[in-house]
């Protein structure tokens, strides 16, 4: 695994069915919950990254259900990548209950497109320059 990032949320009620469980499509919000705050925490955020003219379109999504989610849980959502982007940038999600059980996993495939002209690109210098900084340093913070 290149790098990770983690990130805590509570199953609101409003997530779930009459049985109380979260509802599956949640999973994919949660996914990209995490991402946005794994960028966050890169000093990137969605908005300087359109501010920057790029796009990132989700390409295909992939979600195993393993078990369920419940009402007032906090879950534990893991986002990782194994590589890093070239034209397309992949992030995996593991969903941990309270408990540390895994309960979910899935995949996010990101791509990259100018957003004047909505024609696909390379992964910019500067956000992949950005993720080796990022990659950097959680290796120092490791050691």
């Amino acid at each position: 695994m290149l790098l990770s990032f983690e990130t805590k949320i509570r199953v609101r009620y409003k997530d779930t069915d009459q049985m109380g469980i979260m509802h599956h499509s949640n999973y994919i919000v949660m996914y990209e919950m995490a991402r946005t705050e794994w960028l966050r925490e890169m000093g990137l955020t969605y908005a300087e990254i359109e501010r920057r003219s790029i796009m990132s379109p989700i390409i295909e999504v992939q979600s195993r259900y393993l078990y369920p989610a419940f009402y007032d849980e906090v879950l534990t959502v893991k986002v990782f990548m194994d590589e890093m982007p070239s034209a397309r940038l992949i992030i995996g999600s593991e969903v941990y209950n309270e408990s540390g059980k895994l309960i979910n996993t899935g995949r996010v495939t990101l791509g990259f497109m100018h957003s004047d002209t909505r024609r696909p690109c390379r992964a910019p210098e500067w956000f992949v320059s950005a993720l080796e900084e990022y990659i950097k340093k959680s290796n120092t913070d490791d050691e």
